[in-house]
C-alpha cells in the first residue's frame, strides 16, 4: 500500500494506493495547519482503509516549491515513517502532479503551463507539453512577468486572472494523483528534499555579532 501526501500548499492532502487505483483521499479542512494536521489525516486515512503502518510499501511526497513551513512538516515526516518502517520513499515536484491530473483528465489538449501561488505577490510556473512532461521550470516571479496567454492549471489562474486569463484543470495538488503519478512512474522521482526557489521567509538578517 502507496502512502502519499503533499503539504506544499495550505490544505494538507492524504491518500492511499492499493497497486491498482486510489483507495482513500483526504484533505484537511483548515488551512495554514500542517504539523498539526498532517499525522492524523494519515491515520484517518489508514483507519479508512483498514490498514496499520505495517501494511505500508512506500511513501509518496510533494516536494513543493512551496512555503518552507509547510514542505518541512511533510518531508520530515515522510523521512521518518520511511525510515522507522524500512521502506523507499519518493519525492515529485508539485507542479508535475497537478500537470498528470490536467492532462489525463482531459483539461488541457496543447501545451500548457501550471502556476501555483508562491506568497509575495508572486507564483511558482513550469510549462508541460499535452501529456503532462515538464519542459522548463519551475521558476518563480511576479506574475505579470510571467503571463501567458497558454491555458494555465493551478492556482495562479484563480488569483491572478489577468495575467493568467484561459484557467483550467485542477487549483491545488492532490495526494491521490500524487499517488498515480507515482505508482505508475508518470513524472520524474526525486529524493524527498524541499524544491525551494528562493530563501526561506523565516532567516536571519544578518550574521549574529561575535562575541567579544
Amino acid at each position: 500500500m502507496l502512502l502519499a501526501f503533499d503539504t506544499a500548499t495550505p490544505h494538507v492532502t492524504v491518500a492511499l494506493h492499493d497497486g491498482e487505483d486510489v483507495v482513500v483521499e483526504l484533505r484537511a479542512e483548515r488551512p495554514m495547519k500542517h504539523a498539526e494536521q498532517l499525522a492524523p489525516l494519515i491515520e484517518q486515512a489508514m483507519a479508512q482503509a483498514g490498514i496499520v503502518r505495517q501494511d505500508l510499501t512506500a511513501i509518496a511526497v510533494g516536494v513543493g516549491p512551496g512555503p518552507f513551513t509547510g514542505l518541512r512538516v511533510g518531508l520530515v515526516t515522510a523521512r521518518t515513517l520511511a525510515f522507522v518502517l524500512e521502506i523507499p520513499v519518493y519525492g515529485v515536484c508539485s507542479l508535475d502532479v497537478l500537470a498528470v491530473e490536467a492532462a489525463d483528465t482531459g483539461a488541457v489538449s496543447t501545451e500548457f503551463v501550471v502556476a501555483t501561488d508562491a506568497r509575495r505577490k508572486e507564483v511558482y510556473l513550469g510549462r508541460y507539453d499535452e501529456r503532462g512532461h515538464r519542459l522548463e521550470g519551475p521558476v518563480v516571479d511576479k506574475p505579470a512577468t510571467l503571463a501567458t496567454d497558454d491555458v494555465v492549471v493551478g492556482e495562479g489562474g484563480v488569483l491572478y486572472p489577468d495575467a493568467f486569463p484561459h484557467r483550467a484543470g485542477p487549483a491545488a495538488p492532490s495526494a491521490g494523483w500524487l499517488a498515480r503519478v507515482v505508482a505508475e512512474e508518470r513524472a520524474e522521482l526525486c529524493d524527498p528534499e524541499p524544491l525551494y526557489l528562493r530563501r526561506p521567509d523565516a532567516e536571519a538578517a544578518h550574521a549574529p555579532k561575535r562575541v567579544s
